[in-house]
């Protein structure tokens, strides 16, 4: 049983590409996405296997590696690790906007999960979260909107006159995540800005196309070293989630387990958390596949605990 909880937003630095195997579809090699609301996510799995295999190239004890993941397949000595990442749920998607090159969108139901589990770590957040129509937006910078009060993102165009009297909401979560998502680093400070500024809250459903249709999609071609043109099939697209996108996941933590046989006392799951949590958090870490191509760079920051 998990005795302590935090949380990990998870900040995208370059497109990556958590997958899903291969598709019938458009798309060979798309992305994780959740079933029920297509938003894309990442499978905890996979970030605790990637945070495994990087831990001592990010500062991490490598003696404690079999204490915190549990130890590898085939080992003499099988028990379970003492950590656990859940799945990594979509905050804020970036999208094209006419105005200010990109804005970070969410929806209401994005910022309640987010809420919900900042809430299950200890970290009890005073969002009022504002209901959005179909069509419609709010926006903390009004600069987004054009003389008509539109917003324009994409090929669409969204109503923001009505979004003045919920901006003071609006802004206030915004700065919230700003300041809990991102590293204190001057690197980061013209996103911690622009987060503040330019979170844009759609509907759910207005949302859910963007999240669907405006991942990064790159064609990829296998070339014959013989005949210098593609091979059979070599022409593939892979999907990935594109640079700026935020997550945000679970972060588990028990006493440490121990093999038969082994007299040695677990360290407390209060113990446990903070040799994860402050090696991962505010490190540039390598999730997902690609690594060779620069792909699967995100930024940790954890919460809770």
């Amino acid at each position: 049983m998990f005795e302590k909880r935090a949380v990990v937003f998870l900040y995208a630095v370059s497109p990556v590409h958590m997958g899903a195997g291969t598709a019938a579809g458009i798309v060979d090699n798309p992305i994780q996405r959740e079933r029920h609301t297509g938003h894309p996510c990442f499978a905890g799995s996979g970030i605790k296997g990637a945070i495994r295999h990087g831990f001592s190239s990010i500062g991490g004890d490598e003696s404690l590696i079999d204490q915190l993941f549990g130890p590898r397949s085939g080992s003499e000595n099988l028990h379970a690790g003492a950590i656990s990442f859940g799945d990594g749920q979509l905050v804020a998607f970036p999208v094209r906007s006419l105005r200010g090159g990109y804005v970070y969108a969410s929806c209401p139901h994005a910022l309640a999960r987010a809420k919900r589990l900042l809430g299950t770590a200890g970290v009890m957040v005073d969002w009022v979260i504002p209901d959005v129509a179909d069509g419609e937006c709010h926006v903390v910078n009004r600069s987004l909107l054009s003389d008509q009060a539109k917003l324009h993102l994409e090929a669409f165009e969204y109503d923001g006159a009505g979004s003045e009297a919920q901006s003071p909401h609006l802004k206030s979560i915004a700065q919230d995540i700003s300041d809990r998502a991102l590293p204190s680093q001057n690197g980061y400070e013209f996103f911690r800005n622009k987060i503040a500024s330019d979170l844009v809250l759609l509907s759910d459903t207005d949302f859910a196309h963007f999240a669907e249709h405006a991942t990064v999609v790159e064609p990829h071609v296998r070339i014959d070293d013989d005949t210098g043109t593609a091979t059979d099939g070599g022409l593939f697209y892979t999907e990935n989630l594109p640079p700026e996108s935020l997550m945000i996941a679970p972060l588990l933590a028990s006493a440490t387990r121990k093999p038969d046989g082994d007299d040695k006392t677990p360290t407390r799951a209060a113990d446990v958390l903070p040799m994860i949590g402050n090696v991962i958090d505010g490190k540039l870490l390598q999730i997902g596949g690609d690594a060779t191509t620069g792909r699967g760079l995100v930024v940790a920051r954890v919460h809770g605990g």
